[in-house]
């Protein structure tokens, strides 16, 4: 089973997450991350980037059920593409005296963002691949993460010269 990135741009209307996440509910089809968002260019459009996991028969069947729903205007399958994708995540951590010097050099190494301070804690923000905040995640469990809130993965196709042209992701239309 392998993991894949579908943007999806859809009619910005009520009831069109709904639709696209019975689609997958409907058919035991797993949402492993979801993030939506209002198009900042164009107020009538949302994206929708989901990841979801199956066979390439399975990845192909979603794709042609997303198609089917009418406030679908494009499908950008992620499959055999470079992407450029991230995760913001934000993690709340117990520190104190004997842990605060361990505590920096992790955020350092990672290029995380001390966010908040508080009298037994500090929150701290990074951005990143999904790796990269796994790893960051499992080098802060031992200190004692105290609370851990994690976007969905969001993603875009790298852009490509080739022969004095941009290769852009495969879309679905």
């Amino acid at each position: 089973m392998r993991s894949h990135t579908i943007s999806v741009l859809v009619e910005n209307e009520f009831g069109v997450l709904a639709r696209v996440a019975g689609l997958f509910s409907g058919r035991g089809y797993n949402i492993e991350s979801l993030t939506v968002n209002e198009d900042p260019i164009d107020p009538t459009v949302s994206r929708i980037v989901l990841v979801t996991s199956g066979d390439d028969q399975v990845l192909e069947q979603v794709n042609k059920q997303l198609n089917k729903l009418v406030s679908v205007i494009k499908i950008i399958d992620f499959k055999d593409v470079d992407t450029i994708d991230r995760e913001l995540v934000m993690v709340r951590v117990a520190v104190d005296d004997r842990t605060r010097s361990e505590f920096d050099s992790i955020v350092s190494a990672f290029r995380g963002r001390v966010v908040d301070i508080g009298p037994r804690s500090i929150t701290v923000e990074l951005t990143g691949d999904s790796e990269k905040i796994k790893g960051f995640i499992n080098l802060l469990r031992p200190l004692g993460i105290k609370e851990i809130v994690r976007s969905g993965k969001i993603a875009m196709a790298r852009s490509v010269q080739l022969n004095g042209g941009v290769r852009r992701s495969k879309e679905i239309a």
